[in-house]
């Protein structure tokens, strides 16, 4: 079976478009899925020198992907966009519960649900009891990993992840990185990484 990773930072507005559909997808065409949360900042901070999203820096750009959200969501037959209050948020805690549910089959419920939070309700993911919230209503044992996200094994691990995400080449998010070491980068790219068997 064919593999696929999926590299996502949770304030990304594509990464959500992505997460929405990737795995049904992903099903369809027999690849094993393998989704690995980063966080974009630290690469955006290295590369470019601020840790903000680009859009925040240009203002053509940031209106032009506002509007986008509005169609694409409306295209893929996904609730109503809510354009969150503060932009990009804080997806840290997110990224390191997503690291502690490594290996879990249910990691997607989670990501998907925290997606929802931000662009379906305009939740602040980087609020604690929105996320244990999260993970009680989709039957977690929220305690445990809410204690598990904050050790240091999984805080390094999430750094590691993002560390190796930056010497793959990878740039922004979302990104599909091939068995064979292709990147396909942006929401628009995903069918193309699907299907790729070069």
């Amino acid at each position: 079976m064919r593999k696929l990773e999926f590299w996502f930072e949770f304030a990304s507005t594509y990464s959500y478009l992505s997460a929405m559909r990737v795995q049904d997808l992903a099903d369809q065409e027999g690849v094993r899925l393998i989704w690995r949360p980063f966080l974009l900042g630290a690469i955006f901070k290295k590369d470019l020198g601020y840790a903000d999203s680009p859009f925040n820096h240009h203002e053509k750009k940031r209106n032009y992907m506002w509007r986008d959200m509005v169609r694409l969501t409306q295209a893929r037959g996904l609730p109503e966009f809510v354009k969150p209050a503060q932009f990009p948020q804080n997806g840290l805690q997110a990224a390191r519960l997503a690291m502690a549910l490594q290996g879990d089959d249910r990691l997607p419920i989670f990501v998907r649900a925290v997606f929802r939070a931000q662009f379906q309700y305009g939740e602040d993911i980087s609020q604690e009891d929105m996320l244990f919230d999260i993970l009680s209503q989709n039957g977690f044992d929220a305690p445990h990993l809410m204690n598990k996200a904050q050790s240091d094994k999984i805080k390094k691990a999430l750094r590691e992840q993002t560390e190796k995400a930056d010497r793959l080449g990878i740039f922004g998010a979302p990104v599909f990185l091939t068995q064979n070491g292709d990147l396909f980068w942006g929401d628009d790219r995903l069918q193309m990484a699907l299907q790729w068997q070069e």
